[in-house]
């Protein structure tokens, strides 16, 4: 039986969440492709694995040859100096994104992060059309993103959802964590809504399990139909004392962003 896609790109494929979709996202195409610049190990049946420096852009140019869709989870994944978000964040998205122009990629998921919209407190209830508030120059490498890929929508057709992802792991780590977690099921589900809706234009989808206490509105991604299964209700135990840790006026119980908030070379000076 023909599979959708011929060839599906991962970029970022030997990251945490790259190494957890290597299988799960095989059902989706004949083969996937496998980029990053660290230890993919060996490819298996349906793979192809390319090392790639995303920063390169004539080595990104050749990486999209064949390939019908992205998934790119490439870059660094936590708060940086900036001279290496640039590289890794900024210019390497900015490379696929004209590489795939060129070679006439027609949809991408651009792993995108709550980091975006950080600096709104966690009072606040946002919908993907509030102004973005980046925490960090990690997320700011994010609503780079984001600004880049609608602009390539608006400018090629090229259709992009941006997952806002919160936390995926498999179980919270902190109280904060309950808001934000979203299950590895949940993101898999995310991103096959976002590669077969027939219509996304550009589509900002907040990505979190179905948890209490959100504080992210998705009526503007309602058009994909992403139901997500899972909660973080079943680690409230774990956390018995959460209205109390961590204290008021901690980053983690103020900020959506937490911790990113005070992360990172700026603080360290």
């Amino acid at each position: 039986m023909s599979k959708p896609f011929k060839r599906l790109l991962l970029t970022g494929a030997a990251g945490g969440l790259g190494k957890i979709l290597r299988e799960r996202i095989k059902p989706w195409a004949d083969t996937v492709v496998l980029s990053d610049i660290g230890d993919m190990g060996e490819a298996q049946e349906g793979e192809e694995i390319i090392r790639c420096d995303l920063a390169d852009k004539q080595a990104v140019l050749k990486l999209m040859e064949g390939v019908e869709a992205i998934l790119h989870f490439g870059g660094i994944s936590t708060e940086n100096t900036f001279e290496n978000i640039l590289e890794a964040n900024i210019r390497g998205t900015y490379n696929l994104y004209e590489a795939a122009h060129k070679h006439g990629v027609k949809r991408i998921v651009f792993a995108s992060s709550n980091h975006a919209v950080g600096f709104y407190k966690q009072t606040d209830y946002i919908d993907a059309d509030a102004p973005t508030r980046p925490d960090s120059f990690y997320g700011i490498s994010k609503v780079f993103g984001e600004q880049l890929s609608r602009y390539y929508y608006d400018r090629t057709g090229i259709e992009t959802v941006c997952i806002r992802i919160g936390s995926s792991f498999p179980e919270p780590a902190n109280p904060r964590m309950l808001v934000t977690w979203l299950s590895y099921d949940d993101l898999v589900e995310a991103l096959r809504c976002s590669l077969f809706a027939p219509r996304v234009g550009h589509t900002i989808l907040f990505g979190t399990s179905n948890n209490p206490g959100s504080w992210w509105d998705n009526s503007k991604a309602a058009h994909m139909g992403f139901r997500p299964k899972d909660s973080s209700e079943q680690f409230n135990h774990m956390f018995p004392n959460s209205a109390d840790y961590p204290p008021v006026g901690d980053p983690n119980s103020t900020w959506q962003g937490g911790k990113f908030i005070v992360d990172g070379p700026m603080y360290k000076d």
